[in-house]
């Protein structure tokens, strides 16, 4: 099920739409139908890390002690 954006040209209101079947998007405020699809931005999830991203020093390993963190030295 697609979310869309759109502007109604009634009252301009902005508002998303989630599309189910052949439901027709209808502006919340009016109740207008002549609306103007609009141009979404979304978030996406990635796995490399942002370019202003810092990394969260780990604490020391709790078994130990070792300042590298958790996993890091060959105790089990």
């Amino acid at each position: 099920m697609p979310l869309f954006e759109y502007a109604c040209k009634t009252c301009d209101h902005r508002f998303e739409w989630l599309t189910r079947g052949a439901a027709t998007p209808e502006c919340p405020s009016c109740h207008g139908t002549d609306l103007e699809k609009r141009q979404s931005v979304f978030a996406a999830r990635t796995s490399a890390q942002a370019g202003g991203a810092t990394q969260v020093p780990l604490g020391p390993c709790g078994s130990c002690g070792d300042p590298r963190g958790p996993g890091s030295c060959s105790m089990n």
